[in-house]
């Protein structure tokens, strides 16, 4: 596996400190699973065959704590397996489960046996097109669907055991928000335990018959309630103030607009200006991300506006966010709707997002910028070199360049490698989107980034000079993918600086 040469320059002489990094197309590590034990300090490793090319995922222990679970996945992602092993022997005692799919299997979460009932267990999959729960009998050696509806599971906080109950967190009341449920795995009904609004964080009593509730909506700062998880018993623990009350803040709203595809619902914030006054033309910057596995919008306090937003509406920007397809928890045909293509589709709906901000009246669209971090910062170039009549100022940081400098797997798993899928890397490439940039273009990055290497922003760069584009560029020494800090606090003045400079 090959090594990426970083470097550590704080060393009276710079040292090389590489990571272990293999890249999209290349070869991968190979993994063993093994087993310690601790009274004979013996190591048993599972017998799972060649590892090479494939991957070992989402471990548990059987309650018989004899038995080892995990899921196995072939390099290129498509064809997932859950397997049993002999913690004992390391030996193969069963697969229970194959799930395939023409674009990818995406296991994230262990298996989870009932408390009550050592032959079954609750597994999580997208089989359906929606993160749900399903529940395996071991003696049956079949399965059936506990959860289902257009919505996803997105946690499991545990069990009642005495109900036979298991309780979980989904959007099911709205895309945009996440509630507290307790399902009955005898019938599957779900009972809602929260108030039904807003975005709830749950941590269940021992007994699984209580829940720690702590939530916030679009006007409420944060309380704290213990619910029960058999009754409508609730006592509010806390109720905070709104730690604002008495500043001049923004408006904060949220609200919809089609994606490119004319469908699909996209959801979207808006921070406007301090003062704002209809009858005014703001700058606008829209900040993105758009990668899966991550979203910006949703109902809790200001519906999750950064702070950064804030101080930019204090100085007079107009915020706009926007979650596109390929980002989280609406369904599996959302999220791979950019497969083999990153960047495109997100893209499109972006520039949805730009007609729908050109249609308002006090949108300046002579002062439109652009900014992101990560997969944002690749949106921000990619945004920025593609429409370069539409946005005057953009910043990116950390962004991806070209994907075959990606790491192999999140990378192989939405592009596929660059050998078997050349016409995708090429269209998502920016080296030859340099020579279309024009407005101001801002790339930042931590000097030993380990996760977007300096390669991607150094190639970037490389091209402009050809080209004759003129981007600037500022490292952080030391700093890996995202500033921590001071480094932090300098590097947010320092992109806002840039919008004062050159959209202001």
């Amino acid at each position: 596996m090959t090594d990426y040469p970083q470097v550590n320059i704080f060393a009276r002489t710079a040292e090389y400190a590489p990571d272990k990094y293999p890249m999209a197309g290349d070869t991968s590590h190979k993994v063993t699973v093994g087993i310690y034990d601790t009274a004979t300090k013996q190591v048993t490793y599972l017998n799972a065959g060649d590892p090479t090319d494939r991957y070992f995922t989402n471990i548990a222990w059987g309650p018989d704590n004899q038995t080892v679970y995990m899921f196995e996945l072939n390099r290129d992602q498509n064809d997932c397996r859950l397997t049993a092993y002999n913690a004992e022997t390391g030996e193969k005692k069963a697969e229970l489960l194959r799930e395939q799919h023409a674009k990818y299997v995406e296991p994230l979460h262990p298996i989870m046996f009932l408390p009550w009932d050592s032959n079954k267990f609750l597994f999580q999959s997208q089989m359906d097109g929606y993160n749900h729960l399903y529940l395996f009998d071991l003696k049956k050696g079949g399965f059936k669907q506990i959860t289902q509806g257009q919505w996803v599971v997105m946690e499991v906080l545990g069990f009642n055991k005495k109900a036979q109950s298991v309780i979980i967190a989904s959007n099911e009341s709205s895309p945009i928000q996440r509630n507290l449920y307790a399902v009955n795995l005898k019938n599957g009904k779900r009972t809602l335990l929260d108030n039904g609004r807003g975005y709830h964080s749950g941590v269940l009593s021992a007994t699984g018959e209580w829940a720690y509730d702590k939530y916030s909506e679009p006007d409420v700062p944060r309380n704290i309630d213990v619910l029960s998880t058999v009754s409508t018993k609730k006592t509010q623990l806390l109720c905070a103030a709104d730690p604002w009350k008495g500043y001049n803040v923004p408006e904060y709203s949220c609200g919809s607009i089609k994606a490119a595809d004319g469908t699909t619902d996209l959801y979207y914030r808006m921070v406007k200006p301090i003062g704002f006054d209809p009858s005014k033309k703001y700058p606008t910057v829209i900040y993105v991300y758009g990668g899966p596995h991550a979203h910006n919008v949703d109902a809790r306090w200001h519906y999750c506006s950064r702070s950064w937003e804030t101080y930019m509406a204090q100085k007079g920007y107009l915020l706009f966010i926007l979650d596109n397809r390929g980002s989280e928890n609406r369904g599996r045909d959302f999220e791979q709707a950019t497969f083999r293509q990153l960047g495109q589709v997100e893209m499109q709906d972006q520039m949805k997002g730009v007609e729908f901000l050109q249609s308002l009246p006090y949108v300046d669209q002579e002062r439109m910028g652009v900014h992101g971090w990560s997969f944002g910062g690749f949106m921000t170039i990619t945004l920025m070199t593609n429409h370069p009549d539409v946005f005057k100022v953009g910043v990116a940081g950390g962004p991806v360049i070209d994907w075959k400098w990606y790491e192999v797997m999140y990378g192989e798993r939405y592009m596929d490698t660059p050998q078997a899928n050349p016409e995708g890397y090429a269209k998502s490439s920016l080296l030859q989107k340099a020579k279309d940039l024009k407005g101001k273009l801002q790339i930042i990055t931590g000097y030993n980034d380990p996760t977007v290497v300096p390669q991607h922003c150094l190639s970037f760069i490389a091209e402009c000079i050809k080209a004759g584009t003129q981007p600037d560029f500022f490292a952080y020494p030391g700093e890996p993918h995202n500033m921590r800090g001071h480094q932090s606090v300098h590097l947010h003045e320092r992109i806002t600086q840039y919008f004062e400079d050159y959209l202001k």
